[in-house]
C-alpha cells in the first residue's frame, strides 16, 4: 500500500488512499464495538448522537411553535426555516475549508458553541429579526462542525477501520434521530421554550466536553507550502473532476432518502403512520448497520456496495408502485431505504476520503454536502411537481425508482472506468 501524507491543517493522522476491503469487524454490540476504537473516535460517536438528539428534539416542532405559539404568518415561518437550511447548505464548503485550515477541533467546538447560542436564541425570541438571527446561527453551526466531524473521524479511525467507524457513526446518528423527537414531544408538551433550553444545554455540554477531551491532535497538520494560500483548498477540491462526478452520481441517493420526510409521510397521512416510518427507519439502522457492513465487506467491497446500495434504494420505491400507498407498502419502502442507506453510508464516506487522496478532506466533505443539498432541493421540487401532475399513481414511485437505478448505473460506470480506484 502506498499511503499519502497527512491532510493539511485538519489532519488527525495520515490518510492512506489505497482501495481496500476492510478487515472483518470484531463481534459485539454497538457500545462494545465502539470501545475498540480510541478515545477520540468514541467521543465523536457520542458527539453525533447528542447533536442529533438535540437537533431533532427541537426542529420538528419549530414550525408549529412559530405558527401557533407566536402567531406568525406562513411566509415568515418559511423564511425562518429557509434561513436555517440555506445558511447550513450554503456554508458547508466554507466550513470544510476552515476546518482544513485551522484544524478539526476548533471548528467542532465553535460549531457546537454557536448552536448553543442559536437554540438559546430560539428560546427567547419573540420578534422576526431575532428568530432569523437565531436560525442563521443554528444553520451556520452545522456547516462548521459537520465536515470537521466526518474528516476527523476518518483520520482518527485510520484506513483499516474507516468503513467500520462510519458504520458505527451512522448507527449513533440514527439513534439520535429516533430519540430526539420522543424527548422533544414530551418537553414541548410542557413548553417549547423548555425544549429550546434543554437542547441549548445539551450543546453547551458538548462544547465543554469536546473543548476538554477532544485531542489537540484532531487537527494538527500543516498545509503544503505550495497550497498555503487562501485559495489552496478551493482550487484543489473544485479541480477534482472524479470527485465531482462521484458527488453528482450520489446526489440521487439523498433525494431518495429525503422522501421519508416528503413523499412517504404525504402518502401515509396522519401522525401515527408518519411516526411509524421514522421508527422503522431508525430501528433498521440500529439493529442492522454493523451486520450489513460486515456482510458487504466480506462479499462485495467498496465499489459493488455503492452500486448495490443505490440499486436497492431505487428498488424500495417499486414496492408502493406495485402495492399502492397502503401503510404496509410504505413501511416496507422505509425499511428497504434504511437497509440501502446502511449499505451505502460507510462506503460513501470512505470514498470521499479516498478520492480526496488525503488532502483537504474536510473541504471535500463540505463540497459534497453542498452538492447533495442542492440536489435535495431540486429533487424535492421535482417530486412535488410530479405528485401535483400525476397524483398518487404508480408514476411518482417509478420515477423515484428510476433515479436510484440511474445513480447505480452512473457509479458502476465510474467503477468500470477505474476512476474510483485510488492506488
Amino acid at each position: 500500500m502506498d499511503p499519502a501524507g497527512p491532510g493539511p491543517a485538519g489532519g488527525c493522522g495520515a490518510l492512506s488512499t489505497t482501495d481496500i476491503t476492510p478487515a472483518r469487524s470484531p463481534r459485539g454490540g454497538l457500545w462494545k464495538r465502539s470501545r475498540t476504537f480510541g478515545p477520540a473516535v468514541r467521543l465523536l460517536l457520542l458527539n453525533q448522537l447528542t447533536i442529533n438528539l438535540g437537533f431533532y428534539m427541537l426542529m420538528p416542532y419549530l414550525a408549529a411553535h412559530l405558527a401557533d405559539g407566536l402567531g406568525m404568518a406562513a411566509w415568515t415561518v418559511g423564511l425562518v426555516l429557509g434561513v436555517r437550511n440555506l445558511s447550513q447548505q450554503g456554508m458547508f464548503l466554507v466550513g470544510g475549508a476552515l476546518a482544513d485550515r485551522f484544524g478539526f477541533k476548533p471548528l467542532i467546538v465553535a460549531g457546537c458553541a454557536l448552536r448553543t447560542l442559536g437554540f438559546g436564541g430560539l428560546a427567547l425570541a419573540q420578534s422576526l429579526p431575532v428568530l432569523v438571527a437565531a436560525s442563521l446561527a443554528t444553520g451556520l453551526a452545522g456547516a462548521l462542525f459537520n465536515p470537521a466531524v466526518r474528516a476527523c473521524l476518518a483520520a482518527e479511525a485510520g484506513e483499516e477501520r474507516r468503513v467500520e467507524a462510519f458504520a458505527l457513526f451512522n448507527a449513533y446518528y440514527q439513534a439520535g434521530i429516533l430519540l430526539g423527537p420522543l424527548v422533544g414531544v414530551a418537553l414541548t408538551g410542557v413548553s417549547f421554550r423548555l425544549t429550546c433550553v434543554v437542547a441549548a444545554l445539551l450543546f453547551l455540554g458538548l462544547t465543554l466536553v469536546q473543548l476538554r477531551h477532544l485531542p489537540v491532535s484532531a487537527g494538527g497538520g500543516r498545509p503544503e507550502p505550495k497550497e498555503a494560500g487562501a485559495r489552496g483548498p478551493f482550487r484543489t477540491v473544485l479541480g477534482n473532476r472524479v470527485f465531482w462526478l462521484f458527488s453528482l452520481a450520489m446526489t440521487g441517493s439523498y433525494v431518495l432518502s429525503f422522501q421519508v420526510y416528503l413523499a412517504l409521510p404525504l402518502a401515509a397521512g396522519g401522525t401515527g403512520a408518519t411516526t411509524a416510518l421514522f421508527v422503522v427507519s431508525a430501528l433498521v439502522a440500529l439493529a442492522g448497520q454493523l451486520r450489513i457492513t460486515a456482510w458487504c465487506a466480506a462479499r462485495l467491497g467498496r465499489e459493488r456496495s455503492l452500486v448495490a446500495g443505490l440499486a436497492l434504494m431505487g428498488g424500495a420505491f417499486l414496492l408502493p408502485a406495485a402495492l399502492g400507498r397502503g401503510v404496509t407498502a410504505l413501511l416496507l419502502c422505509a425499511a428497504v431505504l434504511a437497509v440501502a442507506n446502511a449499505v451505502l453510508y460507510p462506503y460513501e464516506m470512505d470514498t470521499v476520503v479516498a478520492l480526496s487522496r488525503g488532502r483537504w478532506v474536510a473541504t471535500h466533505y463540505g463540497l459534497y454536502n453542498t452538492v447533495c443539498g442542492v440536489g435535495i432541493t431540486l429533487g424535492n421540487l421535482g417530486t412535488g411537481l410530479l405528485l401535483d401532475v400525476t397524483g398518487w399513481t404508480a408514476v411518482p414511485w417509478l420515477a423515484l425508482g428510476g433515479v436510484g437505478l440511474g445513480c447505480a448505473a452512473a457509479v458502476a460506470a465510474l467503477g468500470r472506468g477505474g476512476r474510483l480506484r485510488t492506488e
